[in-house]
């Protein structure tokens, strides 16, 4: 099997456009008090930025090349893990991102289900995915495809579906372009 972003890890922070910091900042209501989980992170290029609002940042992905990309911007702790089965205790994050990573992950709900695990009562996660709904993100879905990269593009309506469970609300956005993103709250414990 091709190891796509071992590959692609040298070249992938200058080859991926990064979405303007400040709407991550917004749809994460940025500052957090506590840590932050970017899941599937990479080289930790979104979430890098966010890093001066959240006391602790760990980047979570199962590419070694790509988390030593992460190790070298520095402040942000590299963890190697898959999102289905993080070594987090439960409800250690104030916030969790998981940004154009989704679409990778081996088993999407399980994945889901995990995030909001380790996601702290009164917490927000954040799940950003190409809008498959859009022609262009279709054919970029195809061409993954093509490249055996093994990507399920799923809806925003469907990731929210896959969220719902007691204390979880969510809520939709799109940029009206090419992203959706699935905002997802975690009540308050009483």
């Amino acid at each position: 099997m091709i190891d796509h972003f071992r590959v692609l890890a040298p070249i992938y922070d200058r080859m991926i456009p990064v979405v303007d910091p400040e709407i991550y900042r917004s749809l994460l209501d940025l500052p957090a008090q506590g840590s932050m989980l970017d899941v599937g992170g990479g080289t930790g290029r979104v979430s890098a930025p966010l890093q001066q609002w959240v006391k602790h940042l760990v980047v979570a992905d199962v590419s070694r090349a790509m988390l030593r990309r992460a190790q070298k911007r520095g402040g942000m702790w590299p963890v190697r893990s898959m999102a289905e089965r993080l070594p987090f205790a439960d409800g250690v994050f104030d916030r969790v991102l998981a940004a154009d990573a989704l679409h990778h992950f081996r088993s999407q709900s399980v994945a889901v289900k995990e995030l909001i695990r380790v996601l702290s009562h009164g917490g927000r996660m954040v799940v950003e995915e190409p809008d498959i709904t859009r022609p262009l993100i279709r054919l970029l879905a195809l061409m993954e495809k093509l490249a055996m990269m093994k990507s399920r593009f799923l809806s925003a309506e469907i990731i929210a579906e896959m969220a719902k469970g007691p204390g979880i609300t969510s809520k939709i956005v799109r940029d009206g372009k090419w992203l959706s993103w699935v905002i997802i709250f975690k009540e308050k414990t009483r």
